[in-house]
């Protein structure tokens, strides 16, 4: 066995498609380089102790103790999806999230723990704001583990055992997040079937508008009174168009498509108006933005918005109190470092 052991995986932007991807329409997206990275190490104590650095979060608990908590989080999420309470009852502290991660797979792969691990992990990726970062620790995690103990996970392996973390945080995980972490790159995704993309030449960056109030299950929850079959359609049509524009290098088209893509976010109440305020302006300047993420229904916060465009926007920046952060596009996936 591998004394120590390290894997990175990408967090992820999406360029159109988000929401709607949920019901089965297609998203383009692709992987950025923000990455959460997780060191897997042996230790005496018959344990499995977490160190999360984002998280503030060190303590050891016994394998036995972890799959108490398992269960429970899985009972919890049954509850959920009948409706007797909300996704944010199933976990109640983040690092919950890479508790059941590592447990669940110990349990699939039915390894035999002869000795206790460290489990330390840290992210570049802004958290709750749209960019992938729970999948992205999931991923890391089962890629870490799977080889510090010699059994590689096949893709589908991989998908399944996210998906198994990612639904108790969102409440149902389209995969998309996943497959970017897991595969890199640029993608057009519908329904779990995938078309890779070459890098999006276009200028791009980001600014976070800071955490959303809602959690990513909350938002895809409120914005589900909003959809029917024509709003899902004009979301399908404006991803199949900036997918068209992007491969045709059509700058004018990616804007437009952009902008289409924002207009439609806002008719499912999920982009703050402080939010919708700043990317008003970005218009105004003949740039397009949107937000990346499940955004937010309540407070101002709308998460990482992306931006389309070469303008100067210190002034904006200053005007809305948001930071700028610079972004490209990470070809690889999920790795052993």
């Amino acid at each position: 066995m591998a004394h120590t052991l390290t894997a990175r995986a990408p967090g992820k932007l999406i360029l159109s498609g988000e929401h709607s991807v949920v019901y089965g329409k297609p998203a383009l997206a692709m992987a950025v380089n923000r990455y959460v990275t997780t060191t897997i190490s042996s230790q005496s104590p018959s344990e499995v102790f977490f160190d999360l650095l984002n998280l503030h979060y060190k303590r050891g608990h016994s394998l036995e103790k972890l799959r108490k908590l398992k269960h429970r989080l899985q009972d919890s999420f049954e509850r959920f999806q009948q409706g007797e309470h909300g996704i944010r009852e199933v976990l109640k502290k983040p690092f919950e999230l890479l508790q059941y991660t590592a447990t669940n797979i110990v349990d699939r792969l039915n390894i035999s723990m002869s000795q206790g691990i460290k489990i330390h992990s840290e992210s570049t990726i802004p958290i709750g704001c749209g960019m992938g970062s729970s999948a992205a620790t999931v991923v890391s995690t089962n890629h870490a583990l799977s080889h510090f103990y010699h059994q590689p996970l096949l893709l589908q392996q991989h998908l399944d055992l996210g998906i198994d973390a990612e639904n108790l945080q969102h409440g149902n995980s389209s995969g998309l997040d996943l497959r970017l972490a897991i595969q890199g790159g640029a993608l057009l995704y519908c329904r779990g079937e995938i078309e890779t993309r070459p890098e999006p030449k276009i200028p791009l960056r980001i600014v976070n508008t800071g955490t959303p109030l809602a959690s990513t299950g909350e938002a895809v929850k409120h914005a589900a009174q909003f959809f029917n079959p024509a709003l899902l359609d004009q979301f399908s049509a404006v991803t199949y168009a900036l997918d068209a524009a992007l491969i045709q290098n059509e700058f004018e088209q990616v804007l437009t498509c952009i902008a289409e893509n924002h207009y439609l976010l806002t008719q499912i109440a999920v982009v703050p108006e402080k939010v919708q305020a700043f990317i008003q302006d970005l218009e105004n300047r003949g740039m397009a933005g949107k937000i990346c993420g499940a955004g937010s229904p309540s407070g101002d916060a709308g998460g990482i918005v992306m931006i389309v465009g070469d303008g100067d926007i210190a002034d904006l920046l200053d005007e809305y109190h948001y930071t700028e952060e610079c972004i490209a596009y990470e070809a690889e996936g999920v790795r052993i470092v």
